[in-house]
């Protein structure tokens, strides 16, 4: 069994502790995602795993030829050809591939010499010996798979995205006892994450990944790791089953935290009832009180972390797009299109790399002319942009001041005063952070404390280029609960699912050449109805059956066309039905809230009420759903 064992690992960044003392084995066919805040060490753990930077103590220990492949965040290749840069293996079929593609551009440039030709043969020779061809094979499928096709294209013309593409090829390549992938999804479009999520099940070796993309995680992983504090827990099964873990482990901190803080209390009433109290037979006592105010826990499970700032009133009037025409480097990127964004739409942007959709925002935010064509804004819209380049940030500037330079307090939905303090530590900056040095936040950080200024100016309508390219997992769920009380419009261009599934409801999916679908519904619906298509298409182009069976099943299910009587009565009364399930099951929450902490038998046997009434709501409104399709 190949394995790997990290033994007191610690390392801290100034007097930032990033990890301190964590241990883990990583075994063959692990499939670890590493979670935790932007900051908190994670590229530095990976870094440390990788030998690319030494711990401050303690060990890994592997096989002396345990080899660890690794796609940074920060890809650079050689200026080289695509082919070349993704061969970077040191392997003799890796070289073998080389010589070979080198010797066949040149024998096609001369066909006629005898020399390349013997050069040529000797190369394919070396390749059938070595059977480099089936590796030579797998490279052009994985490049093909991530949307790379020009072979023999200069590194050096490469997109950002593109350098990203053949670097995850290379290191898919590398064929390594661990595979480390840092943010691999970034810059990958829908079918190329579907891929590499089945690649990556079935790799042989173990596999690290950091991502915010949490169906990839639910999809891939079996175990989780977090990294938080300078702690490192261990969680097993995929992002799914850590959730319901992390839920259950924070109910059981929250208990503890009340009970410690109850008692401690008690010890300090205690400690102020005077000198009598505290004679030399108490020194036990005493000292208990010191260890308890030292170790307090914080009960993080209560905290708000939700963002409550008021939005400016919105009228009706929001952003209209007519006949608007747009190119860039002569692609077309609109073509005579029309959109009406209205008070409240959460509109979805997505698809095709390089299809024009930050061109779509910067031409919304004014920043980027149309060719021909209107854009209609609203007076009452005060908008938002969140840019993939983040606005410069003096690196002496302390956290706090960058904000209280927009204002010393924001107003809250239901009109108090909310503090940069208080702000600050409901989007995961704790207090002790505020003082900090922008120069010594991380990237993810920075970006955070970008994105919050720009929710302090108050706005009604939001901008969101590729938000998830920059954010933790954490910070998305509090951006996503933000967006879901936003009263404003939200317009977000996105390639992670999870998060376009929860706060988009209308898509515009980009393919290119001004090729816009625009669709009403989330985009797992999207997604599921493409797959829908493509298998409808498929189905066409094979033989006609013409047995019995296949004949008559799609006419009897097509023949339905209006509810029976007895369908009618049941769909009649099905909305009152739902109504007093709802009501039912708001009474018992009350209940469990009058019972809360005095019987946890009763508050047990209430919750088991719900859940079951909870399912019978799910059944109803699935035969809601079907009868109304028929209903007249």
């Amino acid at each position: 069994m190949r394995t790997l064992t990290a033994t007191d690992l610690s390392r801290a960044y100034g007097e930032k502790v990033l990890f301190d003392k964590i241990n883990f084995l990583i075994h063959d066919h692990d499939k670890i995602g590493l979670i935790g805040l932007n900051g908190t060490g994670k590229t530095t753990l990976l870094n440390t795993i990788a030998g690319l930077e030494k711990p401050d103590s303690g060990t890994l220990t592997g096989a002396n030829d345990y080899k660890i492949s690794y796609l940074r965040q920060d890809n650079k290749l050689k200026a080289t050809t695509v082919l070349d840069a993704a061969l970077r293996g040191t392997g003799p079929e890796f070289e073998a591939i080389r010589n070979y593609e080198r010797t066949l551009k040149a024998y096609n440039l001369e066909p006629e010499s005898q020399k390349l030709q013997d050069r040529f043969f000797e190369a394919e020779s070396t390749m059938n010996r070595l059977n480099a061809w089936q590796v030579d094979t797998e490279l052009k499928t994985i490049l093909t798979e991530l949307k790379i096709t020009d072979f023999d294209q200069p590194t050096d013309q490469l997109s950002g995205g593109q350098i990203k593409r053949v670097a995850l090829a290379q290191a898919l390549l590398d064929k390594g006892d661990l595979l480390i992938l840092d943010e691999p999804t970034n810059h990958l479009d829908f079918d190329s994450i579907a891929w590499l999520e089945k690649y990556l099940q079935g790799y042989n070796g173990a596999v690290l990944v950091v991502t915010h993309d949490r169906y990839f995680l639910d999809d891939v992983t079996n175990q989780i790791f977090e990294l938080d504090d300078g702690r490192l827990s261990i969680f097993e099964g995929n992002y799914e089953a850590y959730v319901t873990q992390k839920a259950h482990q924070d109910q059981l901190d929250s208990e503890q935290a009340h009970k410690q803080r109850q008692l401690y209390k008690q010890e300090l009433a205690w400690m102020r009832a005077g000198a009598k109290a505290r004679s030399t037979k108490q020194q036990a006592r005493i000292q208990r009180f010191n260890d308890l105010k030292g170790n307090l826990k914080t009960d993080h499970t209560n905290q708000d972390v939700a963002i409550d700032i008021n939005a400016q009133r919105l009228g009706k009037k929001v952003i209209e797009l007519k006949a608007a025409n747009l190119a860039f480097d002569q692609k077309p990127i609109l073509k005579d299109f029309n959109l009406l964004v209205q008070a409240g739409d959460r509109i979805g942007i997505t698809g095709t790399n390089g299809a024009g959709k930050s061109s779509l925002l910067n031409a919304i935010a004014g920043r980027l002319p149309l060719d021909s064509g209107l854009i209609d804004i609203g007076e009452t819209v005060k908008l938002a942009y969140y840019t993939q380049i983040t606005e410069p940030i003096p690196a002496d500037k302390r956290v706090i001041k960058y904000l209280e330079d927009v204002g010393e307090v924001v107003t809250s939905k239901s009109g108090a005063h909310i503090s940069v303090t208080q702000l600050l530590e409901q989007f995961l900056f704790p207090r002790q952070m505020h003082g900090t040095l922008v120069q010594r936040l991380s990237g993810g950080e920075k970006r955070r404390l970008y994105l919050l200024k720009l929710l302090m100016s108050e706005p009604n309508v939001l901008l969101l280029d590729e938000p998830t390219n920059d954010f933790d997992i954490q910070t998305l769920t509090v951006l996503e609960h933000y967006l879901d009380d936003f009263n404003g419009t939200v317009i977000t261009v996105s390639h992670d699912r999870y998060f376009l599934d929860h706060v988009a409801d209308e898509l515009l999916v980009f393919h290119g050449n001004a090729q816009i679908n625009q669709f009403s519904g989330r985009l797992t619906d999207y997604l599921a109805a493409q797959t829908a298509a493509v298998k409808a298409a498929a189905a066409k182009t094979k033989p006609e059956t013409s047995t019995p069976a296949a004949t008559n099943s799609v006419p009897e299910k097509a023949k339905k066309q209006k509810l029976t009587y007895k369908e009618q009565k049941e769909y009649e009364t099905i909305e009152a039905d739902l109504e007093k399930l709802d009501q039912k099951i708001t009474d018992l929450k009350a209940t469990m809230a009058a019972t809360a902490g005095s019987d946890y038998l009763q508050l047990a046997d209430l919750q088991h009420q719900i859940d079951q009434l909870n399912q019978t709501v799910d059944e109803k409104m699935d035969r809601w759903a079907y009868l109304s399709e028929f209903a007249k």
